[in-house]
């Protein structure tokens, strides 16, 4: 099951990668909202391989979740793979300058299960998908806002 949003960003493309790369805020962001997040190597910047483990309730349940940066490519694209339980999932970034000044930043999310708990729960998310998507695009939007308010903290 796929998810896809894009959102145009007044900010240049090397300062919204520069955002994106900035793990430590998100790591904090992730921590702020309950999540252990622990990295598993000590660079800070943004190199495939780049590896985490998160620990969060969901649905009263503790989670275990592996996340690793598969694939960058500065500064168009960052490709994430993450396995909670028996489910997979690939998020891809992808940024594309559409003038100096202005960027548009697209995120696909791809939800890939590998067990039957994990395919009934895809199977549910198919079933409310129209507002499953509409949630995942105002998130995006809101994400979005907060990356250009911080790129143009750079340019």
């Amino acid at each position: 099951m796929k998810f896809s949003a894009k959102e145009d960003i007044a900010a240049p493309i090397a300062s919204v990668f520069a955002v994106l790369e900035d793990f430590d805020v998100v790591e904090r962001a992730a921590m702020r909202r309950g999540v252990e997040v622990s990295r598993q190597d000590s660079d800070s910047g943004a190199a495939q391989g780049t590896h985490w483990t998160a620990r969060f309730d969901f649905r009263g349940k503790p989670r275990e979740s592996s996340i690793a940066l598969s694939s960058v490519s500065a500064p168009e694209t960052l490709v994430f793979d993450a396995t909670t339980g028996g489910l997979g999932s690939q998020v891809q970034l992808d940024l594309v300058a559409l003038n100096p000044a202005l960027t548009r930043l697209s995120m696909t999310a791809e939800l890939k299960p590998h067990t039957l708990a994990a395919r009934l729960m895809v199977q549910s998310l198919r079933l409310a998908k129209g507002s499953v998507e509409k949630r995942f695009r105002a998130r995006f939007g809101d994400a979005a806002r907060l990356i250009e308010a911080r790129a143009k903290g750079l340019s």
